[in-house]
């Protein structure tokens, strides 16, 4: 599953972030394997998309989201 295919409130765990679409700012700002992300809201015309990822809120849009592979939790 893709970062993109959230819906709002679920909560996920980063698997994979290697996709060279992936800017350097974001792996800067917590985007990194194993931490955990949720979608807290999704702007109109669905992008960008509005997470937390351990604790930072950041918007990111569909286009990237659609490269960070994660796993979704029950938390």
């Amino acid at each position: 599953m893709t970062l993109a295919e959230l819906k709002r409130g679920q909560r996920g765990i980063i698997l994979d972030v290697s996709s060279i679409h992936i800017p350097l700012k974001l792996l800067e700002m917590g985007c990194l394997p194993g931490n955990f992300v949720e979608l807290v809201q999704v702007a109109p015309f669905a992008d960008p998309m509005y997470l937390n990822i351990n604790g930072s809120h950041l918007a990111i849009r569909k286009e990237t989201a659609i490269h960070i592979k994660i796993e979704t939790t029950n938390e």
